[in-house]
C-alpha cells in the first residue's frame, strides 16, 4: 500500500449501531472509484451483501457522521444517505471490484479491523484483571475493618468507664 497511510483507514471507520463500519464514499475514495460505480457493482451483486454486511445510515445517524468528521458541507449533493459496510461487507467488496488497487486496499482494511477487534478483547481482558483485583481488594478492606472495629470493640471494654468531657467549664 503506497499512498495509504493506516492512520488513514482508521479514522475512516465508525461505530455505528454497535459495529464497526466504513461508508461507501470513503470506500470510494479509497479504492479510487465514484461511489456511485461502487454502490452499483453492489445492487449488481446484492446477495453477496446480506444486513450483516452492508445497511443504509438512517437520516440521523448521517448526520452524526457529519458531525463527527467536522464535515457539513463535504456531503452537500449527496441525496441518499450513505452505506455502511461492516468487517465482512468490506471483505466481499474485493470479490466486486476487481482491481489490484481493489485487493492491496482491502487487505490492509482487514488488518486494521483485525488489530482493532485484538485491541478490544485486550482491553476486555484488562477490564477483566481489574475487576478481580477490585474484587480482591474489597474483600482485603472488609476483613482489615472488621478486625479494627474488633479491636475497637475489645480496647473499649478495658478502658475505664469514666470518660471526661471535652469542652469549656462553665461558670458558676
Amino acid at each position: 500500500m503506497s499512498d495509504v497511510s493506516l492512520s488513514k483507514i482508521e479514522n475512516m471507520i465508525y461505530m455505528i449501531r454497535g459495529q464497526k463500519v466504513m461508508l461507501d464514499s470513503d470506500l470510494a475514495d479509497l479504492y479510487e472509484v465514484e461511489t456511485k460505480y461502487l454502490n452499483r457493482q453492489v445492487r449488481r451483486n446484492a446477495l453477496r451483501f446480506p444486513e450483516d454486511f452492508m445497511f443504509q445510515l438512517t437520516t440521523e445517524e448521517f448526520i452524526e457522521i457529519k458531525k463527527i468528521r467536522g464535515t457539513i458541507d463535504q456531503y452537500g449533493g449527496q441525496r441518499k444517505s450513505p452505506y455502511a459496510f461492516t468487517e465482512n461487507g468490506v471483505a466481499m467488496l474485493s470479490s466486486v471490484l476487481n482491481s489490484d488497487k481493489a485487493i492491496l486496499i482491502n487487505i490492509s482494511i482487514i488488518r486494521i479491523f483485525t488489530k482493532l477487534r485484538s485491541f478490544l478483547l485486550l482491553e476486555k481482558g484488562l477490564n477483566d484483571r481489574m475487576s478481580r483485583l477490585e474484587w480482591g481488594t474489597n474483600k482485603i478492606f472488609k476483613v482489615v475493618f472488621e478486625r479494627l472495629d474488633a479491636m475497637e470493640a475489645t480496647i473499649d471494654t478495658k478502658l475505664p468507664s469514666i470518660k471526661k468531657k471535652i469542652g469549656l467549664k462553665e461558670e458558676t
